[in-house]
């Protein structure tokens, strides 16, 4: 295989398992977190995820607040840890008002465990507002007159299409 050939596209989504299996390392250790009782000397955890996502549950005003993506902090002061095969719950006070929350692992976008300098990163999922978003966004396909003077290579634009009959 040269360097100008393209290498052949995979039918096995090693993208999608090799996240899925990430994401189970966030499962596992959360779920031996709530095993045990607690956290274990200086660990503690940073959990971005993406707000917006499916399944995932917080109050009206954490949703208002981060419309788009948020980072939790679990040291301290969490109660209720519930870990599942899906999804996780934890309570967090944010300024003082208690908040139970629910996160898929398939929202989830980063964890960060700062006590040993561990991290992981993952592809954000995509929502289907974005996606509707990023289409509306799309620009409008052109007239066939301009489409074809764009493919030639040429700046030049008829206006046939624009001119009254």
């Amino acid at each position: 295989m040269n360097a100008e050939t393209p290498p052949p596209e995979s039918l096995i989504p090693y993208d999608d398992i090799v996240q899925e299996a990430l994401r189970s390392v966030v499962r596992r250790v959360l779920g031996d977190i709530e095993a045990a009782g607690g956290l274990p000397g200086n660990h503690h955890f940073y959990i971005a995820f993406k707000t917006r996502a499916p399944g995932v549950d917080l109050p009206k005003h954490l949703h208002e607040r981060y419309p788009d993506e948020m980072t939790i902090v679990i040291q301290h002061r969490y109660w209720d840890l519930q870990v599942g095969e899906e999804r996780f719950s934890i309570g967090l006070s944010f300024n003082q008002v208690p908040a139970k929350l629910t996160i898929p692992y398939s929202a989830v976008t980063g964890f960060v465990d700062p006590a040993v300098n561990f991290a992981l990163q993952f592809q954000p999922p995509v929502i289907e507002d974005e996606a509707d978003a990023e289409a509306d966004a799309a620009p409008a396909p052109l007239p066939p007159e301009e489409a074809a003077a764009r493919e030639d290579g040429s700046n030049v634009v008829t206006l046939d299409a624009f001119r009254k009959k």
